[in-house]
């Protein structure tokens, strides 16, 4: 029994080291470690991934009419599930845990900016139409078998390979409780890339043909400007996602309607990550005469967003999309979203009021909507 323990210490001592590493990495606004594909991708050729890409569908009609939708919609104030044992990438606390239905959820938790950023975000591309993984803002998540460092826990047992050991010391029987955390759940569809390459990067949107059946242009430049007015500057391939929509026969065989989506977007209202003053000063064009859009100023120079000119019919596109939105809506999206409790390592001032939040937001709107057309 000495050697497990042994183990188990090493484990331990592992989890501090590295909550302290990836703490000063996240001070530092450090780009995130890739995050590893979940177990359900279907791996394919890069010609049978790029053939997908090319017919994919970015944006579709959303269900509830845009200006009847509700940015903070209701959500359980509590929640229980089992501690899983997984890979995590990235630097953001998070692990999984199971629910009593047996659906899995992705709980993020800790004093983070990223929580309210990707469930704001999430819930304004659900309701414009562009797809996200559902974020829920629940306000205490009770984890049986959770050690007291989930996230730190799970990095050191997969450095030092002690799944199997790991697991048998894990306590059903006890439980531990996370206040004001985001729960994810996954967007239907599986994913699919190939065994060196996940999800998308922004410069292979180009590739998406609406010859073959891809989204037209139009859907392409609003989901690209949609990105811009975010602030999405961690737009690594790994932060979006290709997936193949489920058939209505339950066939898996051929991938007959592609999306493409963005599953992690816990970067934007920045760059910082929710700091007003940095949105407000991250421009929406790089040439409005020209209709050019470019994330240059953003961290990375906005990594795979590399400037490209946008159509008049995607910026009338998102435009008309965002003008359906009341002042009510958007306040209801940044005090749904907890905007003005954000404290964190990357934000040393204090919260800004939701209403100074929804006068940047109608600013953002303008400088799209407003001004003349875009070239031809």
């Amino acid at each position: 029994m000495r050697g497990p323990l042994v183990k188990l210490a090493i484990v331990a001592g592992a989890a501090g080291i590295l909550a302290a590493v990836l703490m000063t990495q996240a001070a530092r606004s450090e780009a995130p470690a890739a995050r590893p594909v979940t177990k359900a991708t279907k791996s394919v050729s890069a010609e049978a991934r790029l053939d997908a890409l090319a017919r994919a569908q970015v944006w579709r009609a959303p269900a509830v009419p845009v200006g009847r939708a509700r940015l903070a919609p209701p959500q359980p104030s509590a929640l229980s599930c089992k501690f899983q044992i997984t890979d995590l990438g990235g630097t953001a606390q998070k692990f999984d845990c199971t629910l009593d239905n047996g659906e899995q959820i992705r709980v993020k938790y800790g004093n983070t900016p990223e929580i309210p950023s990707e469930v704001a975000a999430s819930r304004l591309l659900h309701t414009l139409g562009f797809s996200a993984d559902e974020m829920m803002l629940v306000e205490r998540v009770r984890c049986y078998g959770c050690p007291s460092e989930p996230f730190f826990t799970m990095k050191a047992v997969d450095k030092t390979d002690t799944d199997a050991l790991y697991k048998k010391f894990v306590n059903y029987n006890d439980h531990k409780d996370f206040e004001w955390v985001a729960v994810e759940k996954k967007h239907e569809g599986r994913p699919i890339g190939t065994d060196d390459l996940k999800g998308w990067a922004f410069f292979e949107l180009d590739t998406i043909d609406a010859a073959k059946g891809g989204a037209p242009r139009a859907h392409v430049d609003a989901l690209r400007l949609l990105a811009v007015f975010l602030a999405h500057w961690d737009n690594k391939s790994e932060n979006q996602r290709l997936v193949c929509l489920p058939e209505p026969d339950g066939s898996d065989d051929a991938c007959a309607r592609p999306l493409a989506m963005i599953q992690d977007i816990g970067g934007a209202f920045g760059p910082r990550k929710v700091d007003l003053k940095g949105w407000k000063s991250a421009p929406i064009w790089a040439d409005r005469a020209g209709c050019v859009t470019s994330m240059a100023a953003l961290p990375y120079e906005g990594a795979t967003f590399r400037p490209v000119r946008i159509t008049e019919a995607g910026r009338r596109h998102l435009a008309g999309l965002l003008e359906l939105l009341s002042d009510q809506q958007i306040m209801e999206l940044f005090t749904g979203a907890r905007f003005e409790h954000v404290t964190g390592l990357l934000n040393t001032a204090a919260p800004a009021p939701a209403a100074e939040w929804v006068a940047a937001f109608k600013d953002k709107v303008r400088a799209i909507s407003e001004g003349p057309s875009c070239p031809q």
